[in-house]
């Protein structure tokens, strides 16, 4: 007989409740899962993809056909977001994240074992294509979901606290994907490019187990749940709809993560490649960078429990005027050519991503009531990744093609992506401690200063 599903406690009761602790491991897990998968493609892309993968193409257009899959993902990531923020709304958070582990998991490990243009010819790279959009539609259901699972549970004066825990995900991912890239590049080239770069893939099979194993024993969002029992029928049939009848919400949550999205991308994807031009080893940018996902494990937990005491906006802010501040002097410190100054200069990056990054999950679930809040988060947060993340090593390795290796296009885009995280952070009033169990019909004069419509 199945044991029925423990029922939470009241959202705002303010205790760690047991159910909770268990939740927020849940979306931990699912988080790590996702960056995991999500972020040792984009290093593997740029060590071997290209290669394996686009042979007929020469060394610089095969390294940027390559960032073009690792693309692929990205504009992959709003469909799912439209798809699982859809059904999310409709049928309970749980069961879509269920669905979405398992599809990340699974086109990550056929990765793993996909052959390479040398066996089948252009079969190859189409189908790592395909994989790689079954990532980005999985990625796009999963982030909204784990973050309104944690926000849901936690009481209003802790949530940036829970869901600072919860984003631990992607530190920890990337320190996983990090970690597991540096030991498998040791490898002899051979080993590397005949076999050794499919053993991360094939190790998402096992977070996959383990991932799905907790995420069973969560219970549904209470908020969902009080929110079901009141409307009944009466929900929007199309969620997706009555966000975009009012899309301000939504403009501004996108623009709000294109500054942090940015940042990562640069310090994350596409530095391993452009170290790579500078004459860097890999091995130590692959170093360099798990330095830089322990600045993150310490950070993002910090940065969001602040968030609960001096507000989303200020912590933002600061990231994003430190940013601009920092975009020069960062890429002065990659190109020194010592790897010492890299890995400061990427441990100081990631402090400020850190900073713009921490509170968006709070902020952006305090946006949106709750028949729409799946829907309009994951399709903020994924539209903020296409725009951000999804084409900016693309774009990056071909402006520093054509700038002559000139690192100014790369500090340009960092500072630009956070003047558009600035301007949206000023147009949206502080969200901290708002009531999420109140009606999602917010279309009062009210709702209005916050952008939290629905």
């Amino acid at each position: 007989m199945v044991s029925p599903e423990p029922q939470p406690p009241a959202p705002g009761s303010g205790a760690a409740s047991p159910e909770l602790r268990k939740v927020t491991m849940s979306s931990l897990l699912g988080t790590v899962i996702e960056y995991y998968d999500f972020l040792i493609y984009s290093s593997i892309a740029a060590l071997v993809f290209g290669p394996l993968f686009f042979p007929s193409l020469n060394s610089s257009t095969s390294t940027i056909a390559a960032f073009g899959t690792l693309a692929a993902g990205y504009v992959a990531r709003p469909l799912g977001g439209l798809v699982f923020g859809h059904f999310g709304d409709k049928l309970g958070r749980k069961s879509m994240l269920m669905v979405t582990m398992t599809l990340m998991g699974a086109a990550s490990f056929l990765i793993g074992v996909l052959p390479t243009y040398s066996s089948i010819g252009i079969a190859a790279p189409l189908l790592l294509v395909f994989l790689r959009v079954v990532q980005g539609i999985a990625v796009g259901g999963e982030w909204g979901g784990a973050a309104l699972m944690v926000v849901e549970h936690a009481s209003a004066r802790r949530r940036g606290l829970w869901a600072g825990i919860m984003q631990l995900g992607s530190p920890l991912g990337s320190f996983l994907a990090t970690l597991v890239f540096a030991l498998v590049s040791l490898l002899p080239k051979p080993a590397l490019f005949s076999w050794g770069w499919r053993l991360p893939f094939l190790l998402s099979a096992l977070l996959l187990m383990i991932g799905l194993y907790v995420r069973l024993r969560v219970s549904e969002s209470p908020v969902f749940r009080e929110q079901a029992a009141k409307s009944g029928d009466k929900k929007p049939a199309v969620p997706v709809l009555q966000v975009l009848r009012r899309p301000r919400a939504l403009i501004l949550a996108c623009a709000a993560g294109i500054g942090p999205f940015a940042l990562t991308a640069l310090v994350s994807s596409h530095s391993i490649a452009y170290a790579k031009t500078l004459g860097y080893d890999v091995s130590d940018v692959a170093r360099a960078l798990l330095f830089v996902a322990g600045v993150g494990i310490i950070c993002i937990p910090t940065f969001s429990a602040w968030s609960d005491r001096v507000g989303r906006r200020t912590v933002s802010l600061i990231g994003a005027v430190g940013t601009i501040l920092y975009a020069l002097p960062l890429y002065a410190m990659v190109t020194s050519g010592s790897v010492l100054w890299l890995t400061l200069g990427l441990m100081g990056a990631q402090v400020l991503q850190n900073l713009m990054y921490a509170p968006l999950a709070p902020m952006l679930s305090e946006m949106f009531g709750t028949e729409v809040r799946y829907t309009g988060v994951s399709l903020g947060y994924q539209l903020a990744s296409l725009l951000g993340a999804g084409f900016t090593p693309l774009i990056a390795s071909s402006l520093v093609a054509a700038f002559g290796g000139s690192s100014l296009p790369l500090s340009a885009i960092a500072g630009v992506g956070a003047v558009v995280t600035i301007v949206a952070i000023w147009r949206i009033s502080e969200t901290r401690g708002s009531d999420l169990t109140a009606s999602s019909e917010a279309d009062s004069p009210a709702a209005e200063p916050a952008a939290r419509w629905s």
